[in-house]
């Protein structure tokens, strides 16, 4: 495999942490990015001379695009970039308060465009490269609860087909990364809940938060083989558009999308009653 540059965000732990180690044990160069001085020395440590560590708040619009200019200058030409950094963001819509709202567009939506943004002129430029962003399954199915975090998510798949569409003619590939339930401590310590404040909730999301809490340290999917399937898809020719990690993601997102399917045809008759009778087709 040709050795390649990354640049990762987000490797403290988790599942930005499972891809670093993967990419570092297959040969690579990693750059993660990581919010504290004390994460920079334990990525550091992990390869020392392969993996280098970048302190960056993604939400720093300012210091985003400085910190991948200095990436090129000084490490090399960046070959995969991986927006990883987000986090969950639970609790019913009524019950979620909008700046929490905005807060988790800023980092799961935001925070990935301008990483990907920054990295974007400098892979045009050398007619090659590939971005990639973490989404999730819930970027493509929905859950009670998880509004805000779905919604996030949704929207950063929209951002990437319409990118990768526009890119593909440069050499450019583009995927989302779609996890399932990993064995992190995403739904642990890392997840922001919404406080409970409408009983007329309780009999629907009580069970559905304690299932998730007590599901946390045995989730079905294992982090570094995620690690091993993306380090995988950068070795071959034909890359995805997307990629869904883990048996329930499937299972789930399939579900999800037959149910769409079904909507569209139960209701294609009306659908058609709001042509005019002459008109361009896109």
């Amino acid at each position: 495999m040709q050795k390649q540059n990354w640049l990762i965000t987000g490797v403290s732990t988790g599942l930005g942490r499972a891809f670093a180690e993967a990419a570092l044990a297959a040969g690579h160069t990693v750059v993660g990015t990581v919010r504290s001085e004390e994460g920079l020395r334990a990525f550091e440590e992990l390869r020392p001379g392969n993996a280098h560590g970048r302190l960056l708040d993604v939400t720093d619009d300012d210091a985003v695009p400085g910190v991948v200019a200095e990436v090129e200058q000084s490490v090399g030409p960046l070959d995969v970039v991986v927006a990883n950094a987000g986090y969950g963001l639970e609790g019913t819509f009524e019950e979620t308060p909008l700046a929490e709202v905005r807060r988790q567009f800023e980092v799961n939506v935001f925070g990935a465009v301008a990483t990907l943004q920054a990295a974007l002129p400098h892979m045009r430029r050398r007619r090659r490269g590939h971005l990639m962003a973490v989404t999730s399954m819930g970027g493509l199915m929905a859950v009670p609860g998880m509004s805000a975090y779905c919604g996030s998510k949704f929207a950063l798949e929209g951002i990437l087909e319409a990118l990768g569409k526009e890119v593909a003619q440069f050499g450019i590939h583009v995927t989302a990364i779609e996890p399932g339930s990993f064995r992190t401590d995403w739904a642990g310590r890392s997840m922001t809940r919404a406080a409970r404040t409408v009983d007329d909730y309780d009999e629907l999301f009580t069970p559905i938060r304690e299932a998730r809490q007590k599901a946390s340290g045995n989730q079905l999917g294992d982090p570094a083989k995620a690690g091993d399937a993306l380090v995988h898809i950068t070795s071959v020719e034909q890359r995805p558009a997307h990629l869904v990690l883990g048996s329930d993601a499937l299972r789930l997102v399939t579900a999800a999308r037959t149910a769409v399917d079904e909507d569209i045809r139960a209701w294609e008759a009306l659908s058609r009653t709001t042509d005019f009778a002459e008109g361009a087709q896109l």
